[in-house]
């Protein structure tokens, strides 16, 4: 009995959790899926489940919005290469300077090159970067009716810090300026000459700098007609544009940290492609007139001005270079002098020990005495030491026992021209020996 009740209390229990089971089961979402898409149960019926929409796209780009200073940098940019700009090689062509760019591994150089005006009328304003708050923020350029502020920085080709003086659009095409700006004479024929408002628009740079304001930077404000321009309708880079400075920065070469701020690629001498937009509403470019007007137009009054005030406030900053020179040029200076007054007594003393070796040819004054009892006989002394080997045992022990023996040393003579003299001598001589060497035996 009892393990019946057991087995029914089991058996309870089982439907229990069971019907528990199910419970839960029909509350799950979702439940099953099928090949057209998923169904959840809601207790009577099966319901289609709608799929959740994606999740928004992530875009990480670079892009620098027009007039944004996005890009801010604590290290400032380096100066401006000289580099000659590359003839225009086809017309309504507009230069775009090379400049500096940020990217993760440092300044990397863009080099220059001819584009496409967008549209009729279109002129390029080239970017820059400028001191702001500590720091160096980035400007992009752009295209507009007229070009705008770009820091003073003097670029070249036209560029010269305010305006463009490098042409000027004169109906439907562009007019070069080849005071300024190079072309292809082959292919180019729309041009004029105009120094004049080269030298009205140029910034003096002598120190190449490529940014406005802060520390040693270029000095210049905003013109009212720079003023305006920055407030007209601007049309980014183009699409060509863009994919040059995409190939700029993936080159290693362009690195400043690789070239040390000399790129080896300053300028295209290729054009980028064409890349047309509408022209602002409203816009209208130009009308066309004579190429002499061109050639004999001028700036306004207050830009003429503003190149002045730049150039002057600019200038000051030559004196900044030379004053560390003169640092390092003292320092030197005194060991230089120090060192040669050492070195002068240790020359002197060494001098002193070559007065010591005359005096050594001193026993030469002995054997001179000899010669001068007889002065004919210094010719003989030089063929002496031929004959002197034989007659030296003979000669040496009679020397001893008779000074007056000298004669006997010489029989050198014999070759001279005085034999009778000397033969008398011999005569004698010859006997004593006789009787000398009879006495020993």
């Amino acid at each position: 009995m009892r393990f019946m009740r057991s087995v029914r209390w089991l058996l309870l229990a089982l439907i229990v959790l069971g019907a528990a089971a199910l419970q839960q089961a029909s509350a799950q979402i979702p439940v099953g899926t099928t090949r057209t898409g998923t169904f959840v149960w809601d207790g009577q019926q099966w319901l289609p489940v709608q799929a959740p929409p994606p999740p928004p796209a992530v875009v990480v780009e670079e892009a620098v919005p027009d007039g944004d200073d996005a890009v801010e940098v604590e290290l400032a940019p380096p100066a401006l290469p000289v580099y000659e700009q590359p003839p225009c090689p086809a017309p309504n062509l507009i230069w775009t300077p090379g400049h500096w760019r940020w990217g993760l591994f440092g300044y990397y150089w863009v080099s220059g090159v001819w584009v496409p005006a967008p549209y009729t009328g279109a002129l390029w304003t080239p970017s820059y970067w400028g001191w702001s708050g500590g720091r160096f923020a980035y400007h992009e350029g752009y295209w507009g009716p007229h070009v705008g502020f770009y820091g003073g920085v003097n670029y070249g080709g036209g560029y010269m810090g305010i305006g463009f003086a490098g042409g000027a659009w004169n109906g439907g095409a562009f007019a070069y300026n080849t005071a300024v700006v190079h072309v292809n004479v082959n292919v180019v024929t729309n041009v004029y000459v105009n120094r004049t408002i080269v030298e009205q628009t140029t910034i003096v740079n002598t120190t190449n700098v490529s940014y406005n304001g802060g520390p040693n930077g270029v000095q210049h404000q905003a013109t009212p007609d720079e003023q305006v321009a920055m407030h007209e309708t601007h049309q980014a880079p183009t699409t060509f544009q863009q994919q040059h400075l995409a190939a700029a920065k993936a080159d290693t070469s362009n690195l400043a940290k690789n070239n040390g701020g000399h790129p080896t690629k300053l300028a295209e001498t290729k054009p980028l492609a064409e890349e047309k937009h509408a022209a602002p509403a409203g816009f209208k470019p130009p009308p066309a007139r004579p190429v002499t007007e061109l050639a004999k137009a001028e700036a306004p009054p207050a830009t003429i001005a503003a190149a002045k005030a730049a150039t002057t406030k600019n200038a000051a900053i030559k004196p900044i270079q030379p004053e560390p020179a003169p640092k390092p040029a003292d320092k030197p200076a005194p060991p230089v002098a120090v060192k040669p007054a050492p070195p002068a007594p240790k020359i002197e003393p060494k001098p002193t020990p070559p007065p010591a070796t005359k005096p050594v040819p001193v026993p030469e004054t002995k054997i001179v005495p000899k010669p001068t009892d007889k002065t004919p006989a210094e010719p003989a002394v030089k063929p002496a030491p031929k004959p002197l080997p034989a007659p030296e045992p003979k000669v040496v022990p009679k020397l001893a026992d008779k000074p007056p023996a000298e004669p006997a040393v010489k029989p050198a003579p014999k070759p001279g021209t005085t034999p009778p003299a000397k033969s008398d001598k011999d005569k004698k001589n010859p006997k004593d020996k006789d009787k000398d060497e009879k006495k020993p035996e």
